[in-house]
């Protein structure tokens, strides 16, 4: 297992399931590594506002095929209200 450090956002910390799903994923990864912090902390934002731990599993794994595809921010998300 690779033990670099994954990048985090501006105000949420990067959690373990979603850190595991951009480790499997390589094109997913460069693409997180390669936008802002702020970009980032939108998909975490997103995903951690996910109620059911079902709907957090969805939002992990296809927000990893987006980031895959090249795709900067989440869809549809008004932004993270915590910064």
């Amino acid at each position: 297992m690779d033990h670099t450090a994954v990048s985090g956002g501006t105000v949420h910390g990067l959690p373990a399931d979603f850190e595991d799903a951009l480790r499997s994923n390589e094109r997913a990864l460069k693409t997180w590594e390669d936008i802002t912090p702020l970009a980032r902390n939108e998909w975490i934002c997103w995903i951690e506002s996910a109620k059911k731990e079902q709907t957090r599993k969805k939002r992990i794994a296809w927000g990893c095929e987006n980031l895959e595809d090249g795709k900067r921010r989440p869809c549809c998300w008004p932004g993270c209200p915590h910064r």
